[in-house]
């Protein structure tokens, strides 16, 4: 393999604390060194990053790949071609597919699709109860060793606090996180928006915060009981963030997520009923948007993860009671999370990276997220400034539901680099 050298960008590496002008070199697909003034071996690829920012590869610990089952709203090769034009080099897929990926068997199917289809990494998560029903827990050791790095049943929640309980021992006695889509079915059952005034003036059924706040709390204290390694999924309400803040000061193994489109809308920008903004969890309050941008600030808040959730056009674009929730994030992430975060002074460039590199590896356990010579080169090269505008027909994704259709933003992925190969470019 020919080496690579990515000359002149800042690089910003929040594992080693590195961050000015530099030189990346790679061989043989891994890190070779970074530093100023490298010298390569002739003949090696030259990248000019001048003006750009050289990061360890993009993470997204939170996808919705859709195969096996629902190919035609997404497949494992589409949704990471869209990953790498996002500037993402690692995705998790959710198991919430048909069969649910409760077995190794079908974590095996993921595992190979991938290796041989998908430009970027694929690293599953497996379910926590089989058929992801909340009652019986799932294989989870077979699923470890056939490639899953963390488990969940995003999507449908595990009402049943002692299940829950038996697969946070389980977990923690496989070295894995346990990551749950908070949600109470009890009380949000039903509804299709946040619940609010914006609800009560369109006339649709509401989803109370309360609904995500009281399995926060449930599972925060479990998390306690048994010493498990704790991850909140798309947190998006004020009260949620609180608690994750008070679990981290007890010394707690409790992380969370925030997606791009809980930083950047709340309920009043809704469309009205446009089911493009139709989402779980949906979009909250202005308050509570506030406060998840607050907990990126404090650290209460360790990842941002795009919860791309494709669904086809014969699906979503129906009555606003009646499709599916969930919008494409791949794409746009970057773009809305230096918007929303970095432009307006909120966090540094740094911790932006970390974010998206760092924080997410720590969480799954993944030999990512750092440029340390040795390590797999995966690289995410952007820009801060670079001007575009989003075209939601030229999307690599299979899938059209994005409210983000013909937004300008103001910097971007420029290149997407795995295992030393160049796989995206604009």
């Amino acid at each position: 393999m020919l080496s690579l050298i990515i000359r002149n960008g800042r690089v910003i590496d929040p594992n080693s604390a590195y961050d000015g002008v530099a030189d990346v070199l790679i061989r043989d697909g891994v890190i070779a060194a970074v530093g100023t003034n490298l010298s390569a071996p002739q003949g090696s690829n030259v990248f000019d990053a001048s003006g750009l920012i050289v990061a360890p590869g993009f993470i997204d610990m939170h996808v919705h790949l859709r195969e096996p089952g629902f190919e035609h709203a997404e497949t494992i090769e589409t949704g990471a071609r869209a990953a790498a034009a996002g500037g993402f080099t690692s995705v998790c897929p959710m198991p919430n597919t048909s069969p649910v990926n409760d077995n190794a068997t079908v974590t095996s199917y993921i595992v190979e699709t991938a290796r041989r289809h998908a430009v970027v990494n694929v690293w599953p998560i497996g379910a926590i109860t089989r058929g992801s029903e909340g009652e019986e827990l799932a294989g989870i050791g077979s699923m470890k060793r056939a490639g899953a790095i963390a488990i969940s049943d995003d999507g449908r929640p595990v009402m049943n606090a002692q299940v829950m309980r038996r697969a946070m021992e389980s977990a923690r006695s496989f070295g894995m996180p346990v990551i749950n889509h908070c949600e109470d079915l009890h009380l949000s059952g039903g509804g299709d928006m946040h619940e609010g005034l914006e609800s009560v003036r369109l006339g649709l059924r509401g989803i109370p915060g309360a609904s995500e706040d009281v399995m926060v709390a449930r599972d925060i204290l479990l998390a306690e009981l048994t010493g498990a390694r704790y991850h909140v999924a798309h947190i998006s309400s004020r009260h949620s963030v609180e608690m994750v803040a008070f679990a981290k000061a007890r010394g707690l193994a409790v992380t969370s997520e925030v997606t791009p489109h809980h930083l950047s809308l709340a309920d009043a920008d809704i469309r009205p009923y446009d089911s493009n903004y139709k989402m779980k969890p949906p979009l909250r309050s202005t308050k509570d948007v506030c406060a998840v941008v607050e907990g990126v600030v404090n650290g209460a808040v360790d990842a941002i993860a795009t919860d791309h959730a494709p669904h086809p056009g014969s699906e979503k674009m129906q009555e606003f009671e009646k499709c599916p929730f969930g919008i494409l994030g791949l794409e746009t992430a970057l773009g809305i999370a230096l918007e929303k975060l970095v432009h307006p002074g909120k966090i540094g460039l740094p911790k932006l990276v970390e974010l998206f590199t760092t924080g997410p590896a720590k969480i799954l356990g993944l030999n990512r997220g750092t440029l340390a010579p040795g390590v797999p080169a995966d690289v995410t090269i952007f820009s801060a400034d670079r001007a575009w505008t989003y075209d939601l027909n030229k999307s690599f994704s299979k899938s059209r539901n994005s409210p983000y259709d013909g937004h300008a933003f103001r910097g971007g992925p420029v290149a997407t680099i795995v295992a030393g190969e160049i796989v995206w470019q604009c």
